[in-house]
């Protein structure tokens, strides 16, 4: 869906001497003053409140031989975190690690207690949570009760009361001053490796284990959860790419790129968050993440790219679910704004059919199509009187302060909820659901925040709508969240246009600045195939290298129509 925007163009400083023109202005624009240092060596020192003491405990762990279980979440930050946890502890030389997952629909999200139980009935010595429990009080309660210790590793923003946990490893305490907050969960992983690495040498271990071995895993993990890219996990993401460009990866990170026929060669962070991330996030939408962690730490690869296929099914299959619900939100908001004139503050939308796997997705479409807060519902399970909902933010919005505050003026209304500035989850009861839904519209309307414009790094000379000038742009990333890709805009002639594949729409466009015609890409936008579009046509896009039966050639790749400029 290709939707109408306003833009803004970045201002342009003077372009980073040494590096080719384009990605040198982009850069500058992103506030770079010279080529970032993006190699293991200028990687930020592990000094996270209280990681000194979670690496004590598990050192403790590894020496005495105790029984380590990892609990992760059910997402891709979860999985690939579970996933370097078990592989990095067994590398440090614990001898009896074992993994749990939970499961979305069964236990809900973190460390319930129900989940809990079913932990203790393993027999662990140590708990290790990774990308959850900093909201988790009676889950933890229930595990330390049992003698079990409790290592919190989460990334989360905490609630005005910490778990009893022995340790809490978490960027975002308001205690800990590390300088990137920003880190995902997996990332919070992998530097408490890193210090339970330090302690067992301090103690004469000879701790040879490779953690860089693991950055594949990271950058996975890291792009998939869409937190934002400052240059620390810019380092930790740009690594992981280098080593799975050269193989240097788990079994599993190769097929779940290439059973979706991606060449290991030139993967890009988009690849990670386009296409391993939500394969790896299907099986936990509508079945059981334990499928993904199993490719994750396979050794074997044609065991895992049989999980991957599995994986691909899946991601099908929710590929499809997704289609229908967003039909039907679709229809749902319409109806919502035509009763407010079209006047809406924020939207919540509700179909008691809808699958909570897939309602974060329906949120996030809806929201991009209208720029406006939204929050999706599903029943929790059937026949529970209780209703789960993903929400989704503008920029301009920050959603975990949003329902933080609205929950703050009606007490009561909001069963749980966490979550980041752009995404969070609440769960609420199915009775509650008109009256939330105008606390929320209230609480939106209020905020009288201005529509996104897009920014754009302004036009392309048809001098530079080359393969060299793509290929540049894709060296100087990686991009992501917080660090966006390189979007330009300009008018084009349109002379040839006709649809592709299932929805795609297949363009040939001459810039009217001058230069030769190329072919351009507009995905599920095969409806303006047969539209009037204006001449000249005005659209942001990417340039991007398209490698198609032998043939290599730039492309345009077309994110949105531009109807005016800021």
């Amino acid at each position: 869906m290709i939707r109408r925007v306003r833009v803004h163009r970045r201002s342009v400083p003077a372009p980073i001497a040494g590096l080719h023109p384009v990605a040198g202005r982009v850069l500058a624009a992103r506030g770079c003053t010279e080529p970032p240092a993006l190699d293991l060596a200028t990687m930020l020192p592990p000094t996270l409140a209280d990681l000194d003491a979670a690496a004590s405990l598990l050192a403790d762990a590894i020496e005495q031989g105790r029984r380590i279980l990892v609990v992760g979440d059910f997402d891709a930050d979860g999985a690939t975190g579970t996933a370097v946890a078990v592989r990095g502890l067994r590398g440090l030389g614990a001898g009896d690690v074992r993994w749990r997952m939970p499961d979305r629909m069964k236990h809900g999200y973190g460390l319930s207690t129900k989940l809990a139980e079913e932990c203790l009935a393993m027999n662990p010595d140590v708990l290790v949570t990774v990308d959850h429990g900093i909201s988790s009080i009676a889950g933890v309660d229930r595990v330390r009760e049992a003698g079990v210790r409790v290592v919190v590793t989460d990334h989360h923003l905490p609630g005005p009361e910490l778990p009893a946990a022995d340790v809490i490893v978490n960027p975002n305490r308001p205690d800990c001053d590390f300088p990137s907050p920003n880190l995902a969960g997996v990332g919070v992983l992998f530097y408490v490796l890193i210090g339970v690495r330090a302690e067992l040498r301090k103690r004469g271990h000879g701790a040879s284990f490779r953690l860089d071995g693991l950055l594949d895993l990271v950058a996975l993990g890291t792009v998939a959860d869409l937190v934002r890219l400052d240059e620390n996990n810019r380092r930790l993401v740009r690594q992981g790419l280098e080593r799975i460009r050269r193989r240097h990866c788990a079994p599993g990170v190769a097929a779940l790129l290439e059973v979706a026929g991606r060449n290991l060669t030139h993967v890009t962070a988009a690849d990670l968050g386009f296409i391993a991330g939500p394969r790896l996030n299907a099986a936990g939408r509508l079945d059981d993440i334990s499928i993904g962690i199993r490719c994750l730490l396979t050794d074997d690869a044609d065991e895992a790219m049989a999980l991957a296929g599995e994986l691909d099914r899946f991601n099908r299959d929710r590929q499809q679910l997704q289609s229908d619900m967003v039909e039907t939100a679709q229809r749902l908001a319409a109806e919502l704004t035509a009763d407010l004139d079209g006047d809406c503050g924020g939207l919540c939308l509700y179909d008691p059919d809808w699958h909570p796997g897939v309602v974060g997705l329906v949120a996030s479409r809806i929201c991009e199509q209208l720029q406006r807060p939204v929050i999706a519902f599903a029943p929790a399970e059937p026949g529970s009187g209780e209703l789960k909902g993903s929400c989704r933010s503008p920029a301009s919005v920050h959603m975990r302060d949003l329902l933080a505050d609205l929950d703050a003026r009606h007490s009561g209304l909001i069963d749980r909820f966490g979550g980041h500035a752009r995404a969070a989850g609440l769960s609420l009861e199915a009775a509650d659901l008109d009256a939330f839904r105008a606390a929320f519209d209230d609480h939106v309307r209020a905020l009288d925040f201005p529509p996104d414009a897009v920014r754009t790094d302004g036009p392309l000379a048809g001098s530079e709508l080359t393969i060299e000038t793509a290929e540049a742009l894709a060296d100087a990333g990686p991009w992501g969240q917080g660090w966006e890709e390189p979007l330009f805009d300009d008018r084009f002639r349109v002379l040839e246009r006709r649809v592709v594949g299932s929805d795609h729409l297949k363009m040939l466009l001459e810039p009217i600045s001058g230069g030769p015609a190329l072919d351009a890409i507009a995905f599920r936008a095969g409806d303006w195939c047969h539209r009037d579009l204006p001449d000249p046509l005005h659209v942001t896009y990417r340039l991007e290298v398209n490698r198609w039966r032998g043939r290599v050639t730039p492309q345009l790749n077309i994110q949105h129509w531009v109807e005016g400029e800021d």
